[in-house]
C-alpha cells in the first residue's frame, strides 16, 4: 500500500475509535463535552497515535490494534489538550487551529481551559480501565510500564512549554533549545513510538533502536514547525505565519537561519531513516513517515 493510502487508512482507524469516546447524552455539562469533541475531532494529523500503530506493526506484523489501541486513542486525548492550552490567551493567544476557531474562541476560556483539562483526564481514564481489565502478568507488567512513562512524558511536555513561554523575548543557548523542544514536543512522540514497542513485547535492541528514531523525528518535527512559522502558507497551516518571529520566540530559524535550519532538518531526517535500516521493507511506513514530517506543509 502506498504511503498516502496508508496514512489515510490509519487515520480513519484512529477517528473511528475516537468516535466511540465521545460524550453524546444530554446532561449539565453538555457544552463542556461538545468542546472536547470540537477539539478532539476537529482533524490533524493524528501522527501520535498513528506512530503506536505502526511501531506495534513493524515488531508484531499484525493488523489488529486492539492491544495497544486505548494508548494511542490516551495519547491523542493528551496532545489535543496541550493544543487547547497551547492557544490559550496567557500562552499563544491564538484566535484559529486546523482553520477553524481555536477552543476558547468557539466557547469560551473557562470553557477551553475546563475541555483541556477533561481531555487529559480522559486519557487516564482510558489507560487506567484498560490496565484494570488485563490478567496477564507479563502484559500487566508491560502496562504499568507503560503508565509510568505516560505520565513521565506529559511532565516534560509541560516543562518545556512552560519554559518556551518564560523565554520569550530572552535570549537563550542552543543547549537551552535543544532542552524546550526535546521536552515540549520531544517526549510525546517519543512515548509513542516506546508504547507500540513495549506492547509487541520488543527487544531491549529494538526498544533503543527505536526510541532513537522517535528522538530524531521529533526533534525534527519541532524544527519544520519552526521553518513553517518563518515561511509556511497560512491557508495551508490554518493558523497564522509569524507569530514566532512576532513573539521574539527562540527557534531553530532565529538560531541558525531558514537555511541552516533546513540542513539540521535534512540531517535529523536522514539519521531516522538509518536508525530502520535492519527492518528492511518492513520498516517502509516508518521511514516514509519521517520524510511526511520533514515535508509536510501543516
Amino acid at each position: 500500500m502506498e504511503f498516502k493510502k496508508e496514512l489515510q487508512n490509519y487515520q480513519e482507524i484512529i477517528n473511528r475509535e475516537l468516535e466511540k469516546y465521545l460524550r453524546k447524552e444530554q446532561c449539565l455539562e453538555e457544552v463542556l463535552n461538545q468542546a472536547m469533541e470540537y477539539s478532539l475531532m476537529a482533524g490533524g494529523k493524528r501522527l501520535r497515535p498513528i506512530l503506536v500503530l505502526a511501531t506495534y506493526k513493524l515488531l508484531t506484523n499484525q493488523t489488529n490494534y486492539d492491544v495497544c489501541m486505548p494508548y494511542a486513542v490516551a495519547i491523542e486525548m493528551v496532545h489535543n489538550f496541550s493544543l487547547i492550552h497551547d492557544d490559550l490567551p496567557g500562552i499563544d493567544n491564538d484566535d484559529f487551529r486546523h482553520g477553524k476557531p481555536t477552543n476558547h474562541k468557539q466557547f469560551n476560556e473557562a470553557t477551553a481551559i475546563l475541555a483541556g483539562d477533561g481531555l487529559l483526564n480522559n486519557a487516564y481514564m482510558v489507560i487506567s480501565e484498560d490496565i484494570e481489565k488485563t490478567t496477564d502478568n507479563k502484559q500487566l507488567q508491560a502496562k504499568i510500564q507503560i503508565f509510568k512513562e505516560f505520565s513521565k512524558a506529559i511532565d516534560r511536555m509541560l516543562a518545556g512549554e512552560y519554559i518556551d513561554t518564560e523565554f520569550e523575548g530572552k535570549k537563550i543557548t542552543i543547549d537551552e533549545l535543544e532542552y524546550i523542544h526535546q521536552n515540549k514536543t520531544g517526549e510525546l512522540l517519543t512515548l509513542c513510538v516506546r508504547m507500540g514497542a513495549i506492547l509487541a513485547n520488543c527487544n531491549e535492541e529494538d526498544l533503543k533502536n527505536l526510541t532513537e528514531y522517535s528522538k530524531k523525528i521529533g526533534l525534527a518535527f519541532q524544527v519544520k514547525d519552526d521553518i513553517l512559522s518563518e515561511e509556511g502558507d497560512e491557508k495551508q497551516l490554518g493558523k497564522p505565519v509569524g507569530n514566532d518571529k512576532e513573539r521574539k520566540k527562540c527557534t531553530y530559524v532565529s538560531q541558525y537561519g531558514l537555511s541552516g535550519a533546513k540542513d539540521i532538518l535534512n540531517t535529523l531526517t536522514e539519521d531516522a531513516i538509518d536508525c530502520l535500516e535492519k527492518y528492511g521493507e518492513k520498516a517502509t511506513f516508518l521511514k516514509e513517515l519521517a520524510i511526511y514530517i520533514a515535508n509536510r506543509n501543516k
